[in-house]
């Protein structure tokens, strides 16, 4: 308790790896470090970073990560890296995509695997944020890899949620599900530099229309689409303002306390669906007659609901 409240690395991310970890003695351990820590967290900026493939979410997290630094505070980046499917280990390498960041005394950068979790977000994602916080980071970045329902599980998790979009590369609307922008908090258009300049501000205009069309979770705050370039340090302070702003009106209304009460509450069910999960699993009539039952399934002789009514039947 005392390494991680003293921001030990070495402590820190220990701690880390035994929140992750599925070994039922380190899942006790886990939930007494987090209930520990619990009055100690609350206080970081929580920001979710996604984006299209080819929008530069690393590039843009280490400009921006460098930019906030030099400015004096300390940063962590939890980035969700998809599992190898021989090793269930990272493939993404974040380190390596973040050389300055990773360097820097006052970064922290933990690449996490996502284990085959739906949507590519780690299950102890929302503990590692926890930790993090109790460390003293003040700013926490959690970076998705932007596939199925990693957006909805991030947007659950932090206060700010941004949408990185690419211009130039086609029909940018027609890619871009209804919900994601519902989500977003902010809609920044990347790489709008040289060339690329008015397509991204098309692409901006474009956005922003479409934006006008979608519910938004705070009635106070209206989502803005801004341009970027990681090679002007002013369109990057120009989202931090965003970021900041938003922070600022949400928590004069009241919204942010509300919205982290919500996503407590989501927390909450999430850990109760994969504890239910977890133990549907672990039933020893479940296992002994699973496989047979993917066997019938998959060869057509019972139906998945028939299937699924008796394997349920096991352990109700």
């Amino acid at each position: 308790m005392d390494g991680i409240r003293s921001c030990n690395r070495r402590m820190l991310a220990k701690a880390i790896t035994l929140i992750e970890s599925e070994h039922p003695f380190h899942r006790e351990m886990a939930r007494a470090i987090v209930d520990r820590i619990l009055p100690y967290t609350g206080r970081s900026v929580r920001l979710g970073v996604t984006g299209v493939p080819g929008a530069g979410k690393s590039t843009f997290i280490e400009s921006l990560g460098i930019m906030l630094l030099n400015k004096g505070y300390r940063l962590a980046v939890l980035a969700v890296d998809p599992s190898s499917t021989r090793t269930g280990g990272s493939i993404m390498a974040d380190k390596t995509r973040m050389e300055k960041l990773s360097t820097h005394p006052d970064a922290f950068i933990r690449p996490s695997p996502s284990s085959g979790t739906l949507g590519g977000v780690a299950k102890m994602t929302r503990e590692t944020l926890l930790l993090c916080e109790a460390a003293g980071f003040d700013v926490i970045i959690l970076e998705t890899v932007g596939v199925g329902q990693s957006e909805i599980a991030v947007a659950n998790m932090v206060d700010f949620f941004l949408v990185l979009m690419l211009a130039g590369a086609g029909d940018e609307l027609q890619g871009i599900k209804r919900g994601i922008l519902e989500l977003a908090d902010a809609v920044v258009i990347t790489k709008a530099d040289g060339d690329n300049l008015e397509r991204a501000k098309k692409a901006q205009r474009d956005y922003a229309t479409a934006l006008h069309i979608v519910n938004h979770a705070s009635a106070a705050w209206k989502p803005p689409v801004l341009t970027c370039s990681v090679l002007m340090e002013d369109s990057i302070n120009v989202v931090w303002d965003s970021v900041m702003n938003h922070r600022k009106i949400l928590s004069d209304c009241g919204d942010l306390i509300i919205k982290r009460r919500k996503q407590s509450v989501h927390w909450m069910w999430s850990l109760i669906e994969n504890k239910l999960r977890e133990h549907f699993h672990n039933h020893p009539e479940v296992k002994k007659l699973l496989p047979e039952m993917i066997r019938n399934v998959e060869n057509g002789i019972t139906s998945p609901t028939v299937a699924a009514r008796e394997l349920y039947s096991l352990v109700c």
